[in-house]
This record gives structure tokens, sequence and C-alpha cells, in this order.
């Protein structure tokens, strides 16, 4: 079905939010508004429905994420209660960085299976009294696309395995991404129901939920939404293998923020819409962005904290204490270092227990006297490749343990969670060292637990046996592959897979001097008590209000089907050019002056062959032939080059190099612009360029008599782009001195005289126009990169100080949506060609003799009898 805002795409008439559908109650039935009136008891719930969840005044928090931060049992009836110390009660404490009157609502999946005819009234409970709102999944459903496509083909690829071989991995499954898709949209039709799009902002969390915001901007264009991903992003080498790979990227594109743990995973971010769909980012003040149809959406690079009140609550608890008092005489007299994971492949805990033994066997004086103590969550998915984990975790440390320990003492001491937050905390504060050797991870918080845990606590203090003013310590290992690592400059960073590397790590952890110990802790709780999760939740928050700022100054309209739906903004005064108002406006005039550029204006950039089309030449002849116009083709080409391929065009302008070199007409001699003649700097730039050109494949160096030009297309996207920088850089150091300039256009870095560029024609041709009293009524100029705005600026400032009269038909125009000076822009080159055949035909209709009284009566008498007005004529 066709959207509104497609019925007029000339005017880009805007949605107006006045006729927006509102939802005032919950939908538990699609198409059915269920109307409650107060409380009742139904089937063993007491629920108070006296409120639901329809919209509101103010702005509200929707945190969507795969799991709602709540337990629920049932015991005769139903019961759920806050899940405060689940493995993803982040989602519940990042609350704590919002503002206390703000309020907040969950959407997500229960971790109990509800029966359907309780599906409602469970709903209906967790919305009054949690303000939640559930997602109930079939367990068919639940099995494809959480175990099927997140757990086993998406965690996997994004933690860098490819399933190469049937038996190393899960390949795509298409049946799996469709589950996928559908699950996402129950999501979207549950946020639906409780969102006041003018208002609220939405955060979806993890990669469970990657095409969400695509469903949420078709449904609301103006929706404030963001995304952050807590594993890791892969590099293009391996995202580019997924067979969706442009349907998640340009899904994520429709958020309006993105945030990663570290700054390596926006990196491969960034690459990835580079390389697949062509799109650059900028960096301003601190933010980075990425224009998409005129929307920027900035990525944000944050890592997430723990929640310090959380920790520290626990470690004043009775239990707390007792439990460390119980584990501090259970290893009297042995140096503990902890490991706590997750039991999946990626952990490394395989290659810990390997580091353990090589550790043994290099230092016999600690056998007896080190011991790891290994605390393994429950695996989150099932499948064979968890199955294999265990048995090798299981083998290593029986092998280690017949090894090297002897009666009463064991190497590796493995506890099979899940353990109680009171035992995990017990076991950090006896441990001298924690070691996470995980081969990659999102970001991995048991170091800052850990850290906070090893903090002066009166209860622990106590249990332990340690005194008020004794300074506290701590000691990590960690893999340099998790997000974690780079925040912990104070930690031992090894690679997971270096078993001697890791053996070695772990030897100086539980080795390094009191003193050395102690600043590294407080280095580490410093960072760690000031970027909590409040901290993360904060920063998220202003930076999405931030990156919506701009919401209700653009106009917008979706494009595109399926998951390839976007919304295109433009700015207020920034519209499309209608053919038929341009050529009103034509007719009209009298003096007219057109400016083209002719790369990516007139001509695609893919083209091979770069010379004009007939077409192109027969309109050009066109426009030309008509007394009143001047036309000229301003190019950044050489005047050899230009002069060759519009030699058809006896009457046509050219402006070559910019500016460099202008002539009137074929039969008129090249002008070249007063500027000092001395290019001695070609003999150093020169070089330089053909440096840069060795070292990059499919790079190329253009000799122009004004200027060099270095080009990039045919390079690798993102390597390209990286020695353009660099090139810059490079010549702007040399040519200090030197009355040149050095620019970046569109794939190529061009060097040329001070005073030369595309405004200063369109002022020179002004005027010339002008001193011959001929003073344009009508300006067109049509270009595509940085360097037209040079033009469109100059007509700006004409405009401004009179040089041009308010009278002006002003019609400044560039291709491509994206932002420019320009008033008015065309989509591609094809739209620009089919606007100057409209003007083309105007001159052509106007240049014709007036048909004489006895023509125009006799064409009348034709047309009379070439119509019959019989009934039966029309069907």
């Amino acid at each position: 079905m066709l959207s509104r805002s497609c019925f007029n795409l000339l005017n880009l008439d805007d949605c107006s939010v006045a006729d927006r559908a509102r939802i005032p109650k919950l939908m538990n039935v699609p198409g059915i508004l269920t109307d409650f009136d107060g409380g009742e008891e139904k089937g063993g719930f007491e629920v108070a429905l006296a409120s639901s969840p329809g919209v509101t005044n103010g702005s509200r928090r929707i945190i969507v994420a795969n799991q709602l931060p709540v337990k629920a049992f049932k015991d005769e009836k139903w019961c759920f209660e806050w899940d405060k110390f689940a493995l993803d009660t982040l989602i519940l404490q990042l609350k704590d960085g919002l503002p206390s009157d703000l309020e907040v609502i969950y959407v997500g999946c229960l971790k109990a299976d509800i029966e359907l005819n309780d599906q409602d009234e469970v709903a209906n409970f967790l919305w009054e009294k949690f303000r939640c709102v559930p997602t109930f999944l079939s367990l068919d459903l639940i099995n494809k696309y959480y175990h099927g496509f997140c757990k086993h083909y998406l965690w996997p690829l994004f933690h860098y395995m490819l399933p190469v071989t049937p038996s190393h991995g899960v390949r795509f499954d298409r049946s799996n991404w469709l589950a996928y898709v559908s699950a996402n949209k129950i999501f979207a039709d549950k946020v639906y129901e409780v969102i006041n799009p003018d208002e609220d902002y939405v955060w979806i969390q993890d990669y469970h939920l990657m095409v969400l915001p695509t469903m949420l901007r078709k449904k609301y264009s103006r929706i404030k939404v963001g995304f952050f991903l807590h594993s890791p992003f892969p590099s293009s080498e391996i995202y580019r293998t997924l067979p969706v790979r442009d349907e998640i990227l340009r899904a994520l594109l429709n958020c309006d923020l993105v945030g990663f743990q570290t700054f390596d995973y926006a990196r491969h971010f960034l690459s990835c819409c580079s390389r697949m769909l062509g799109l650059d980012y900028r960096s301003k003040r601190g933010y980075i962005g990425i224009d998409y149809f005129g929307r920027t959406v900035t990525i944000m690079i944050l890592p997430v904290g723990i929640h310090m009140g959380q920790i520290q609550n626990v470690m004043s608890l009775p239990d707390t204490g007792k439990k460390a008092k119980e584990l501090k005489e259970k290893y009297a007299g042995k140096i503990v270092m902890l490991g706590i994971d997750d039991m999946d492949m990626f952990k490394g805990i395989g290659l810990k227990f390997l580091a353990m033994g090589q550790l043994l066997e290099q230092s016999p004086a600690l056998r007896g006297r080190i011991v790891l103590v290994q605390i393994t969550n429950p695996p989150r998915s099932r499948g064979n490749d968890i199955k294999e984990v265990e048995e090798e975790v299981k083998k290593i440390a029986t092998e280690i343990n017949r090894k090297y320990g002897e009666p009463g003492y064991e190497p590796i001491v493995c506890i099979n969670g899940p353990v109680s937050t009171q035992e995990k905390i017990a076991h950090y504060a006896i441990s001298e060292c924690v070691v996470v050797n995980a081969v990659r991870d999102g970001m991995n918080l048991v170091p800052y637990e850990y850290t906070v845990s090893r903090q002066s606590s009166s209860n622990l203090d106590k249990a332990l046996g340690l005194g008020d003013g004794q300074r506290r310590k701590s000691m990590i290992v960690v893999s340099e592959f998790i997000g974690c690592s780079p925040s912990l400059s104070g930690a031992i960073r090894v690679n997971p897979w270096d078993v001697e590397s890791v053996a070695n790590g772990m030897f100086s952890g539980s080795m390094m001097n009191e003193l050395e110990k102690e600043l590294r802790h407080e280095k580490h709780y410093k960072y760690v008590s000031s970027h909590d999760v409040a901290y993360w939740a904060r920063s998220f928050d202003q930076d999405l209000k931030r990156a919506c700022g701009e919401h209700y100054g653009k106009r917008c309209w979706g494009i595109g089907l399926g998951l390839g739906f976007r919304v295109v903004a433009l700015g207020p005064n920034f519209r499309k050019l209608s053919v038929a108002h341009i050529v009103s406006s034509y007719k009209l005039t009298k003096s007219r002056l057109i400016l083209l550029d002719y790369d990516g204006t007139m001509l695609p950039e893919d083209k091979l062959d770069k010379a004009p089309s007939e077409e192109v030449i027969s309109i050009l002849n066109g426009l030309c032939s008509d007394p009143k116009n001047i036309v000229f083709i301003v190019s950044g080409r050489g005047k050899d080059t230009l002069s060759k391929w519009f030699s058809p065009c006896p009457k046509l302008g050219l402006s070559a190099e910019h500016g460099y070199f202008t002539r009137w007409s074929k039969d008129s001699d090249w002008e070249s612009r007063p500027v000092p003649a001395d290019l001695d700097w070609k003999k150093v730039v020169l070089p330089i360029m053909e440096k840069y050109t060795e070292a990059t494949d499919g790079s190329s160096i253009e000799q122009k008599e004004s200027a060099l030009v270095w080009h990039h297309l045919e390079a690798d996207p993102d390597f390209g782009i990286w020695q353009a920088k660099e090139l810059v850089d490079h010549l702007e150091s040399v040519l200090a001195n030197e009355p040149v300039v050095v620019k970046r256009g569109q794939h190529i870095v061009e060097v040329k005289p001070q005073d030369v560029s595309k405004g200063l024609v369109f002022q020179s041709l002004l005027a010339s126009m002008q001193s011959k009293g001929k003073s344009p009524d009508f300006v067109l100029c049509v270009g595509d990169d940085r360097s037209d705005e040079d033009m469109f600026e100059s007509i700006a400032s004409s405009l401004d100080n009179k040089s041009l009269s308010d009278h002006t038909e002003v019609f400044a125009c560039t291709v491509g949506q994206k932002p420019s000076m320009a008033k008015y822009y065309l989509d591609d080159p094809s739209e620009v060609i089919k606007m100057l055949q409209g003007l083309s035909t105007a001159s052509a209709a106007m240049q014709l003799p007036p048909k004489s009284p006895v023509h125009q009566a006799a064409a009348a008498s034709v047309d009379d009898h070439s119509i019959d007005k019989s009934p039966t004529s029309f069907v």
C-alpha cells in the first residue's frame, strides 16, 4: 500500500501529525481495544486496572530488550518480581541514570512460558505493577529466532567465527531469518501499543532486535530511537558474509543514535557502511555522524559500567561476610586466582586452564601454593558446540589436577553455576587476581565487579580480618580481545591464544609486589566508580536527545519496501526541483544564465565512457540556440578534453579546471584567470602524489595545466579515504608558503592556485553580462560535489549584496539528497537531463514563428472535424 507521502513527491508534502492514530488502551488482540473500568479478580489474579498503557503527556523512555527484567514463578497463580541479580539486569539498572520523575517502560519477553489463556491477564498485571509490556512468542518461534538465528548464527558471526564447514558452526537458514524478522515485528507491535511518537524515546538493546528500527521508522517517520550493541561488531570481511547484511545495516541506520562498546566495533560498522552502502561519515565537535538520506545517524562509543550500589549492598550483607570467611579458611595459605565466565566457546576457559598448567610446569615452587577457582555460569543456549566446550574444559581440568594435584590440593577448582551474588562477591573478595581470558567478548564486566568487591567494606574487612587503614589491592589479567580491556590501563593484557603469554601474565599478577597492586587497584577503582551504569545510561540518553534535536526542523517522507525502507529528511527550504515550476519561470524571463557541472551531474559517476551522449549534445544545442540563453559547462576537467567532447556545440561556453580557463564559444579564444604564473609548486607536489599512487592500488594522477589531481575512486574505499586524508595533511605541510590550495573532493585530492574556483566563474560571468546591459533575470546552476558548492554560495552572496535583483528567478540545484547551499535537488543525472530537456523543448516552442489567422482557422477546422462528438465515441 502506498504511504500518504507518496502522493505528492514534487511538493514533498509532509505527513501531518494531527491525524495520527492514537491507541488509548492496551491492545490484547489485533484490532480489539480492551477498555477496563476498574479492578477485578480473574483467574487467580488480583489486578487493579485503573490505568492502561496509553499515551501520556511528557516524554518517556521505552526500553526494548529480548527479555524483561522480571522473574516469573507460579504458586497456584503467576507471581512476578524484579530480577535484580540476573545476568541481564542492565536494562533495569540503567534507570538510575535517568531523571527520577521520568517514566520508564520495558518491552520484552518473559523467562517463563505463559499459557495462552493467561497471557492477557499477565500482560495487564505486568503493566499495572511494573510498567512492563510482555511479548509472548511461541516455543517454535523462540527456537528459530533466539536459538536458531541469534545464538547459533549471529552470535558466532559477530564473534568472528564463520561456519566454514557444517560441523564448524551453523550456516545461514532463511527460515530462521524469517523467524527473526517475525519476532522483531511482534516487538514492534508491542511498542506501537504504548508509544507516543511525538514525545517518547525508544532505546533498543542488542543484536536480537536489529531490524526493529526499520519497523518503527516505517510506522512513525519522526520516531526518536536509539540502539546499543552490547556484543562485538565484526570487521567488514566477516560481516559481508552475512546474506542479509544490507537489511541489517539499513535497519541500524534507521536509528538516530547507534552505540558501541569500543572504537574498534564502531570503526567496523562505519567500514561496513562505507564498503557496502557507499556511505561516508563525518566527525564534528567530537561526534561521529553518517548522513543517510538527509538524516544524520550519530555513532556513540561508550562502554557500559556496573551498578556500584548493588555490589556495595551485597558486600554489606552478613551472608556475604560469612561466605568470604569460609572461603578464606578453605584456601588458607594459598594464592587464589579467580575466573567467572559463561559456558560458551568464546570465553577461552580451556585456554585459561592450559595456561594454568603451563604456569605450574614453569614454576614448580607454585605447586600446592596457587589455585585457580573457575565459576561457570550456565550456557544461554544449547547445542553441540556447548557440549564440546564442556567436555574439553572438564578433560583439561582433570588432566591438570591429576598431573599437578596432591591429596588435599587441586590446582583447578571448577564450580558449576549458577551461584548466588553473595557467593560471587565473596570469591572476588578473597582472590588475589582475576583472569578474564575470552577470545572475543563484547564487554565483560567481571573485572569491574572484582575491582569494586576488593575495595574497603566494614563487613568484609571484619570477616577477612583486615584493618581499617590497610590499603586495598587487586590484580587483573585480561584478554586484549574484550571490550573492557582499553579502559583497564593497569591490567596485564594478554593474547588468549598465546598460552605461554597468559601463563606469564598469571605469574606476574600473582607475584607482583604489594605497592604495585595497590596503585593499580586505585587507578581501576577510580575509573570504574566514575563510569558506572548510571553514567552510561545518562550519557546515552543525552546523546539520543541531541541526535533527535532536528526532527521537526525537516520535512520527511518514506521510500522503499520491506526492510529496505528508509526516511528521506530534508530542510524546510530544500525541495525537489519541479520541472513544471522551472519551465514556467523559464518562459517568463528574457536574460538567462545556465551553469552546468558535467561529471556526476550530466554523466553518472560509474559510466566508463565519459564523453557526452548524442542526447546531451542535442539538449545543449537546443538551449544554446535560444538567444536569451548563455550556457556554460563549468568543470574540473582540462580544456583540451572539454574542447574535444563539446566541439559539436559551437555556441556552448566552457570553463575548464574549475574556472582557470574560460571560453565563451567554440570560435572564441581561451582566457585564463589572472593568477601568478609560477607553477613551480608542481615539482614538489607531483613526486608526493606519485608515492601515494604507488602505495595505493587503483589510484591515479591527473595532470592539468593549472592543477594536479589525485584520484582514488577505484581504490579500496577505506584505504582510499585514509590515504586521501594523509595526502592532504602531507601536502598542506609542504605547501604552507605557496599560493595554492589543497582540497578534498569526491574521491579526489586537488592542488590548484588560489583565487580559482567555480564561485569565481559565476561572479566573472555575472559581471560580464551586467557590463553589456544584460543582467540575468534567470539563473540555473546545477552541480553535484563540493566544488559546486562554491557556485551555490557565490549565488547566495550575490542575492544578499544585491548584485542579483530580488526579482531574479534563481534555481541552485544539487544532484543527490545531501546537505547543500542549494535550495533544490534532483536525485540523479537522468533527472537533470530530463529537466534540461524540458527547458530545451520550451525554447524550441517559443522560437517557432506565430501562425497566421488563416492557418489557425484551418487548424481549428481540422481539429473540430477530427473529434467524433457522438456519445458513442466515449467509453
